[in-house]
């Protein structure tokens, strides 16, 4: 793989590049102005402290952005799609801070999730793959989906049950744009290591500043937001969220870009990567600590000798960079703290909770055969509710039950016959790109992603874009390498 840049960044020819490169570097800033445009004028209004102004303005103009690269540059619109989940919670504080006032609800919250849905259009313009033997997983999983939507709509209201499905749906839409684009595929897999190594450097930067200084923005929000569960808005007590909305998306997005140094090539990457352990930690999300060891051990299992070395020693850097600053001073005393539950489950209040909802509500979530439908858990139940406020099953912390809960015993015979198949696929074709350290990376994280089911829904939200992101990749590449050995054979006069 070539040295990776920043998504945001076009290279530049050398005196010697020719015409031909000259005119792809053209193109190239031509693609990244409408990205870079946005993101400053997003910094001058805060600068001149327009909030108002700002939350009109952002989703608007990163929906609009997000069009313009979907058609001319759908790679680079996965990156654009990324960099708006990572930062957009943090616009949303800042427009507020500079506002001087909380607000409950927020236009920019609907920047990211509208973006991403753009790939909807992926769907209606390359439907015909659903019905070829790649697609046919992901048609059983949307049938699996639009049966719980039919349900939501009937108990749980049209409203919620339309902002549930978004949630659910997003992250296979942004799969299937991979898979219609595999002939981008190189494009594609250079644009989410770049988009993951950069994105580290700034939200791991970024938290260790909050965790020891703590933003007056972020405070805002903390106490505005009632998020108890992330510690108390004070210097070194916080548990780190960076830029994002709260410690368990940006565990899941750090985990992601931990696994994905190993396919990077450009020197950043270990600041990056020392940065991002370091934050990583101080979330205090003990599942996705847990991810990251599952994905570690796959790749050194996957790897051959010398890939293996390199994880090693990897690994060996970071702590050397990493754990003294954690085993000294308060930070040490936090995640001493934490760690203890690990070892004594008994004295851990979090673990006893969720062994109390499996006792006590396996039976309603796997014996409900119809399902509750979508809009029955998560935050979707604020808009069924009157007041806004979270309903009964608004805290969900089991994937395992959530899914049969919602999607019924139709719905999740279809949805996980589809993701298992997916799964299963991506397994097989990856021992076929030994090769590629994406793909090794792509297949490490989807393990990983599946086996935190346990603990949470991992196949939405943050973890469900990594789940099928990783998943189509690996298909993805599988594809785009059957797609060269056809053009060499077809070069070749069809011999070897």
């Amino acid at each position: 793989m070539s040295t990776l840049l920043p998504t945001s960044a076009p290279g530049t020819p050398g005196p010697g590049a020719a015409p031909g490169s000259v005119r792809g570097n053209a193109q190239s800033r031509k693609e990244w102005l409408p990205e870079a445009l946005l993101w400053l004028l997003t910094a001058m209004l805060i600068v001149a402290h327009q909030g108002t102004v700002l939350t009109l303005a952002f989703p608007v103009l990163a929906i609009l952005t997000g069009l313009w690269l979907y058609f001319k540059s759908p790679a680079r619109y996965i990156g654009f799609m990324w960099w708006l989940w990572f930062l957009s919670p943090e616009v949303r504080r800042l427009a507020d801070w500079t506002k001087g006032a909380f607000t409950p609800t927020s236009l920019i919250q609907v920047a990211p999730l509208a973006v991403t849905m753009i790939s909807a259009l992926s769907l209606l313009r390359y439907y015909t793959l659903l019905s070829q033997r790649r697609g046919l997983p992901v048609l059983l999983i949307l049938l699996g989906l639009a049966y719980a939507f039919l349900i939501g709509v009937m108990s749980s209201g049209p409203l919620a049950a339309t902002y549930d499905l978004a949630n659910w749906l997003y992250p296979i839409l942004i799969g299937f744009h991979i898979m219609a684009h595999t002939r981008e595929y190189p494009k594609y897999r250079d644009t989410i290591v770049n988009t993951f190594i950069w994105g580290m450097l700034a939200m791991g930067g970024y938290g260790l500043i909050q965790f020891f200084i703590m933003p007056q923005w972020d405070v805002l929000w903390m106490l505005g937001s009632q998020m108890n569960s992330q510690g108390d808005p004070v210097p070194m007590g916080v548990r780190v969220f960076s830029t994002m909305n709260s410690s368990g998306p940006f565990a899941f997005a750090m985990m992601g870009a931990m696994v994905f140094v190993m396919a990077a090539t450009h020197r950043v990457r270990w600041i990056a990567a020392a940065l991002g352990f370091f934050a990583f930690a101080l979330s205090l999300v003990r599942s996705t600590w847990g991810g990251w060891v599952i994905a570690l051990l796959i790749q050194l299992v996957k790897s051959n000798n010398k890939v293996r070395v390199r994880i090693v020693a990897s690994a060996v850097l970071l702590a050397g960079l990493c754990v003294p600053l954690l085993a000294v001073g308060p930070v040490a005393e936090r995640m001493q703290a934490r760690l203890s539950t690990i070892v004594n489950l008994n004295d851990d209040q979090s673990y006893a909770a969720r062994n109390e909802f499996y006792a006590t509500f396996a039976k309603t979530a796997f014996t409900d055969v119809a399902g509750e439908g979508m809009g029955a858990t998560g935050t979707s139940t604020k808009l069924s509710n009157d007041g806004g406020q979270l309903g009964q099953y608004g805290n969900f912390d089991s994937g395992v039950m959530n899914i049969p809960f919602v999607l019924g015993w139709p719905g999740t015979l279809l949805y996980m016959s589809g993701i298992v198949w997916l799964v299963t696929r991506a397994v097989l074709a990856s021992f076929r790109m030994r090769h590629d350290k994406y793909v090794s990376a792509c297949l490490s994280l989807s393990l990983a992603t599946f086996a935190m089911l346990v603990f949470t829904n991992s196949l939405v939200g943050t973890g469900g874009l990594l789940l099928f992101m990783s998943v189509f990749s690996i298909l993805a590449a599988v594809h785009y390498e059957k797609l060269n050995r056809r053009r060499t054979l077809f070069r070749n006069g069809g011999t070897d």
